[in-house]
């Protein structure tokens, strides 16, 4: 969960994440950020709204895994509204995910197109309320 990230573009956006993901799940940060412009050179994953869901595989995960970043300035990311992106999902999964990365996904895009929710998570300053928002979020999606 990052609060307020500080980025010039959509490289530099990238790299950031690559960076605190690569810490976090014990990745070669390198090979992710690799993995993410590979992504991004098939088409974008701004998918509109100021929202991105920039996505991989790596051998390394044993499960789906996401990093939450808000940005401090909105970047451009060649997003399919073309507004620049504010709230980035970063989503992980190991190589053979398969179904479980694209099930991942779909709910990640499903929670981010709650347009009350995104606003509170664009109004939150700390790291600890994103992650409350998103975590309280999730179980009702759920039910769904």
């Amino acid at each position: 969960m990052l609060a307020c990230v500080k980025a010039t573009g959509k490289k530099a956006l990238l790299t950031e994440l690559a960076s605190k993901a690569a810490s976090l799940f014990n990745l070669d940060e390198r090979r992710l950020f690799d993995r993410l412009l590979e992504r991004e050179r098939l088409g974008s994953t701004g998918i509109g709204g100021g929202i991105a869901i920039p996505h991989g595989r790596m051998a390394a995960l044993p499960k789906p895994v996401g990093l939450f970043a808000r940005l401090g300035h909105p970047v451009d990311f060649d997003s399919i509204d073309e507004r620049p992106v504010d709230t980035v999902f970063l989503l992980l999964a190991p190589e053979g995910a398969g179904a479980d990365h694209l099930k991942a996904l779909a709910r990640v895009s499903r929670l981010l197109r709650d347009r009350a929710l995104v606003e509170k998570l664009r109004a939150t300053e700390s790291a600890d309320a994103l992650y409350a928002l998103l975590v309280e979020t999730v179980p009702a999606q759920s039910a769904a």
